[in-house]
């Protein structure tokens, strides 16, 4: 069997460059939400709406995940495993992508990050002492912390069986960044993998961290880390990107965050620059989109924005979010998951704030890009939780094959994977049923839509579902 290489990555992205929408390419990684028709509008949930669905969840005789009846999972693969190039699966298993191989419709290449921090010495993939990080290059570790050791953020690549719910291989693809937390696949087969801190060099790192770095799926072993500095220096969470210009969508975790827009000087070729520029709300300077104590921003209002362009973005003060606010940006409270979504052939936006709404308990937005590249779009509140019967912290989050966002949480007590629905409906698909409670991350489909990927971040496990996915749109 032969995987995609790195030519065949340069391969799709002078596709998607030669193409004014790159839908072409089958949108590797993002997953087209079933059509409205044009009177078929969403409706938010509010508190007391959560879905009452025939998908209700059954205990796992082996305590990990409990699913509806007739859903399964396997185990793909655990920290600590050793890896097909030597190396041991890092812990702290977050954000991932799932991509097509080309021909080959029974694997799918994921790429997956680690989110393990500067100040870490542990759960890395080169051994108690490190040691394994000596037969490396090199230039293909970021950074290294002040007493040499390297950094233990990064992705792991794993070649995936679906048919057989295997990894058939896995290996270290980015190394030396740190707390690589979410991200977002781009349509020219790549994961955008991202920095959630802006460690500073001292004891535990040498360079700057808070960058955005780009892995193609197909490479088969470490790439060259290159920060995406253009992109901005910020607490990054995710990124989406619409495919109809290449423009990237990213989030912030930050309580005072904001969220941003890149428009790359050349579409599908992000380390070549571009323009970062922050959302504003059309006659609402500096608009605090929380909700906590008011009402400022209804369900389904739509809001025209704007976005305004921003300076010095390699920010190397960490303060690129407050001279975004003085020039009238938005304020959106720890920015979490980004999707992109295709709705009756347009591109949407999904973003998460993790303690938005009156409740602090998580909100979900909904971006219209313009039709003109530059132009500004609308923005709507599409679900605010009121109650944790609803959702409670929401995290990553994925736009599945049949219409539903699926959302990750990452609460103090139990975390589930949610479904929602296109009219608003928040159905439970799954529950964390380890001892520890931990966020669950990463949900992604495989390019069939068959399987659903997720994560455990700790101890460090990732599972592969299947089921009838179809059940969601009955539910």
């Amino acid at each position: 069997m032969t995987v995609d290489t790195r030519s065949n990555t340069m391969v799709h992205r002078r596709a998607f460059l030669k193409s004014a929408t790159g839908v072409a390419l089958g949108l590797q990684g993002l997953y087209a939400c079933a059509a409205r028709s044009a009177g078929d509008q969403p409706v938010a949930a509010r508190s007391g709406a959560a879905a009452r669905s025939s998908l209700a969840l059954q205990p796992d005789p082996a305590g990990i995940l409990d699913l509806p009846e007739g859903f399964s999972y396997r185990v793909l693969s655990r920290a600590g495993d050793r890896m097909s190039d030597g190396l041991f699966e890092p812990d702290s298993h977050d954000g991932m992508a799932a991509f097509a191989v080309d021909g080959d419709p029974d694997r799918c290449l994921i790429v997956r990050n680690h989110e393990i921090g500067a100040s870490r010495t542990s759960g890395g993939a080169f051994g108690r002492d490190h040691a394994l990080a000596n037969g490396l290059d090199s230039a293909l570790i970021f950074d290294r912390a002040a007493d040499g050791r390297p950094l233990l953020g990064g992705t792991t690549t794993l070649l995936v069986n679906t048919r057989t719910g295997t990894v058939e291989r896995s290996h270290l693809s980015l190394a030396g960044t740190a707390t690589n937390c979410a991200g977002g696949p781009t349509p020219w087969g790549s994961w955008l993998t991202c920095e959630e801190t802006q460690e500073r060099p001292g004891a535990n790192a040498q360079k700057m961290h808070g960058f955005v770095f780009e892995v193609p799926a197909s490479a088969p072993g470490l790439v060259a880390p290159v920060a995406l500095t253009a992109m901005g220096r910020f607490r990054h969470e995710a990124t989406a990107i619409d495919p109809a210009t290449g423009i990237v969508y990213l989030t912030e975790d930050e309580g005072d965050g904001l969220f941003y827009r890149f428009l790359p000087n050349s579409p599908g070729e992000l380390a070549r620059g571009g323009r970062l520029q922050a959302l504003v709300v059309r006659d609402r300077p500096g608009a605090d989109t929380r909700n906590w104590s008011s009402n400022d921003f209804a369900l389904q209002t739509p809001y025209a924005v704007d976005w305004v362009d921003l300076k010095d973005v390699d920010a190397p003060d960490g303060d690129l979010r407050l001279r975004g606010r003085k020039a009238g940006a938005a304020l959106f409270t720890r920015g979490e998951g980004c999707a992109t979504a295709i709705e009756n052939g347009r591109a949407v936006i999904y973003f998460v704030t993790s303690d938005g709404g009156p409740a602090k308990i998580g909100q979900v937005w909904r971006h219209v890009p313009s039709e003109e590249a530059a132009g500004g779009g609308v923005l709507s509140l599409f679900v605010e939780g009121r109650s944790s019967a609803e959702f409670e912290m929401i995290d990553n989050i994925a736009a599945s094959p049949f219409g539903h966002l699926v959302l990750c949480e990452d609460g103090p007590g139990d975390n589930f994977l949610r479904a929602v629905t296109p009219s608003g409906r928040v159905i439970p698909l799954a529950r964390n049923a380890m001892p520890e409670k931990s966020e669950l991350a990463g949900a992604c489909f495989a390019p069939d839509g068959r399987t659903m990927f997720v994560n455990i971040q700790r101890p460090g496990i990732t599972l592969a579902i299947t089921g009838d996915w179809t059940r969601l749109t009955a539910a």
